[in-house]
């Protein structure tokens, strides 16, 4: 019986799964099991987990290609830890990742998520960037409104949050783990523990790399969470998030060209707060882009 899971879903990448098994089963936290799910992959992924398998902590299994949400709630069905991580099989963990954010749940009773900080890689594992968003602690919901704060290869969740409110959502096929954290800040207290966890490779045939289709997705979840949970936001705290959103929006479609489209959502952005800064910062932004 595992104290952390870790659940690695992996799709046609062999060349990089060997380094993130390597760096899940180097931690100096060594109480764990990896769950490994090759969604389909159509190349040497078997051949190259083979040698890992003689490690006892790690378990593979094979599923038809469903999609990356299929197959980490595949994966959370066997999990056995009470404390469930995510690794990409293309994304590593610093060594000490586990053990520094078990400590925090030792430190702070009452918590149910732990994430962190991470940076940035190319295709060739060199770091491009040690830039974050900000992050929070408590109950964030307002902050997930305006944006994803919270990156998945950095977390580590209570077995008791899936138990209580479910896994993924594979009905969307895109931004699950958005999904996810906007429906368990609804109940759950999220903690932010400052520091390099994890680093996350950039590359491009990515899912998450197409913009114009995370924001439609995004925009889907948020309608859906304020559906069954909106009574947990109070209304200041419900056009806070969504004028952010908004205008996060606008101001990608006005990057891109699509400025109909961009006034648009800085029309919501305003029917939201319209005394709000961001929006006339938004609008200015737009108005006078950046050299």
């Amino acid at each position: 019986m595992a104290v952390v899971s870790a659940i690695t879903p992996t799709y046609n990448r062999a060349r990089f799964l060997p380094g993130a098994v390597s760096g899940v089963l180097a931690q100096s936290f060594h109480d764990l099991e990896l769950i490994i799910v090759d969604d389909g992959s159509e190349d040497d992924t078997r051949s190259t987990i083979d040698p890992f398998l003689s490690d006892e902590r790690v378990r593979y299994f094979y599923q038809e290609n469903q999609g990356q949400s299929h197959a980490r709630n595949f994966a959370l069905r066997q999990a056995r830890g009470d404390y469930i991580a995510f690794l990409d099989s293309d994304d590593l963990w610093c060594p000490d990742k586990l053990e520094k954010q078990l400590a925090a749940f030792e430190a702070h009773p009452g918590i149910d998520v732990v994430h962190g900080d991470e940076s940035m890689i190319d295709e060739d594992g060199a770091i491009t960037s040690f830039k974050n968003m900000k992050r929070y602690s408590g109950h964030i919901t307002r902050y997930l409104l305006a944006d994803n704060s919270v990156s998945i290869t950095t977390a580590l969740v209570k077995r008791k949050c899936f138990d209580q409110m479910g896994g993924f959502d594979t009905s969307i096929g895109v931004a699950d783990d958005y999904e996810l954290w906007l429906r368990f800040s609804a109940r759950y207290r999220f903690h932010y523990e400052p520091g390099i966890v994890a680093s996350y490779r950039v590359m491009e045939d990515q899912i998450s790399s197409d913009k114009r289709r995370r924001f439609a997705a995004n925009e889907l979840i948020i309608k859906r969470f304020l559906e069954q949970y909106g009574e947990v936001l109070d209304p200041e705290d419900r056009r806070w998030g969504l004028a952010r959103f908004y205008c996060r929006k606008a101001r990608y479609l006005a990057s891109v060209g699509e400025r109909g489209k961009a006034v648009g959502s800085l029309l919501m952005a305003y029917r939201n707060a319209p005394m709000d800064s961001v929006v006339w910062r938004a609008l200015y932004r737009m108005l006078v882009p950046r050299k």
